[in-house]
């Protein structure tokens, strides 16, 4: 932690830039996507389309906002950031501002279809036609024989003690809530500091070793990294830190020999289903692409198709893979990633972010990610996909 003589400070040397950091700070915690975009009748929804025969397209219900929209834009718009000496400080955070304001008109746009689904090209863009072919290498290989550890038995209180000890090696709170109203079977809540589990999942052994590495030992990592920060907007995220962050996740799966061929597939899928958006897909025209022509089983098939979907057309997920194969680029070239686990930032941004570090504004991490201390992965059909991506 910063002791309070050096932030007072630093404070007072780059005031402007602390005033306009503080005040989107108060704006943007109202705007945590994935807590709007996450559909409150997923199981309802599920249970009738499988019903349908996959041909009723579900109709999901979303939370309501709790926040006006346009007096944020506003808000956004009235910061003063000619008042930032530094030019590429001022560049950035006009970047941020642009970024954010385009976050919320994602989250007043929920449940609109078309107009969600261009809000969120604007935030997360279109998978590539280099993305799809990626996709579509990793998808050619043979499936893995299924072992014990691939067996989805554990209760999500069995997942909640499998967390708690995992976490013990960081020497930070763990916070885990339970929620029926999330995609994912557990996810990072940056906003409250805590670890998601869904209600009514089931886990498997290797799915545990995977999400803990994942949303533990990057997600927690680089959200208590950034509370350390002088700068709220660490906290809050850089334009584009999701491609970085999501990357950064998966290759934590893959250092701690928790990433499997079937988890790789999986991030191919939904580049899949995040490109048939652009197609003009339904949501049954997408699970068909997934269950029937590339014969996923339809639970899983249904979990991406509804990640791609929610909302109106979801595009995030694509980053997953993307994001995996330039972190994996660094790794090949020995550069270091703990510039990237100091808070939600982007690669784009670290020349951006080595220049505040020059003058005191970003802290040494106080926290770093245990899995990148050796390379745990055996798996040499992994090796080959990842050395061979485009």
């Amino acid at each position: 932690m910063i002791q309070s003589e050096e932030l007072y400070d630093l404070q007072h040397e780059f005031a402007e830039l602390f005033e306009i950091d503080a005040n989107l700070d108060g704006l943007v915690k109202k705007i945590e996507l994935l807590s709007y975009v996450n559909p409150l009748n997923i199981e309802k929804e599920k249970h009738q389309f499988f019903a349908s025969k996959f041909t009723q397209d579900p109709v999901f219900r979303y939370p309501k906002l709790k926040f006006n929209p346009y007096n944020l834009h506003r808000l956004f718009f009235t910061q003063r950031l000619e008042r930032i000496e530094d030019e590429d400080a001022r560049n950035m955070y006009k970047e941020i501002i642009y970024y954010y304001s385009n976050m919320v008109q994602c989250i007043e746009t929920i449940g609109q279809k078309k107009n969600f689904h261009y809000n969120s090209l604007r935030v997360y863009g279109s998978p590539t036609e280099k993305d799809v072919e990626n996709a579509r290498f990793i998808l050619h290989f043979a499936d893995e024989p299924l072992t014990g550890d691939m067996e989805k038995i554990f209760t999500p209180e069995e997942a909640k003690d499998y967390f708690e000890n995992f976490a013990e090696q960081y020497d930070f709170p763990l916070n885990i809530k339970f929620s029926t109203h999330i995609a994912a079977d557990a996810m990072v809540s940056n906003a409250t500091q805590s670890l998601l589990i869904k209600r009514n999942a089931k886990f498997s052994k290797n799915q545990l070793l995977t999400l803990a590495n994942h949303e533990i030992g990057v997600h927690l990592v680089t959200t208590y990294n950034a509370m350390q920060q002088p700068l709220k907007i660490f906290s809050n995220g850089f334009p584009k830190n999701v491609e970085t962050q999501e990357g950064l996740a998966v290759f934590s799966e893959y250092m701690s020999g928790a990433l499997t061929l079937k988890r790789l597939k999986e991030l191919a899928y939904r580049v899949l289903a995040s490109d048939s958006l652009i197609k003009g897909y339904t949501f049954s025209d997408t699970f068909d692409l997934i269950h029937n022509q590339n014969k996923l089983n339809r639970n899983d098939a249904f979990a991406i198709t509804l990640r791609a979907h929610r909302g109106g057309g979801f595009t995030k997920d694509r980053l997953y893979l993307s994001g995996l194969r330039k972190i994996y680029r660094r790794y090949l070239n020995e550069a270091s990633m703990e510039p990237l686990l100091s808070g939600k930032v982007a690669i784009d941004y670290e020349a951006s972010i080595n220049q505040l570090r020059k003058k005191g504004l970003v802290r040494k991490n106080s926290y770093t990610n245990l899995a990148y201390t050796q390379n745990s992965n055996t798996n040499k059909t992994l090796d080959f996909i990842l050395n061979n991506l485009r």
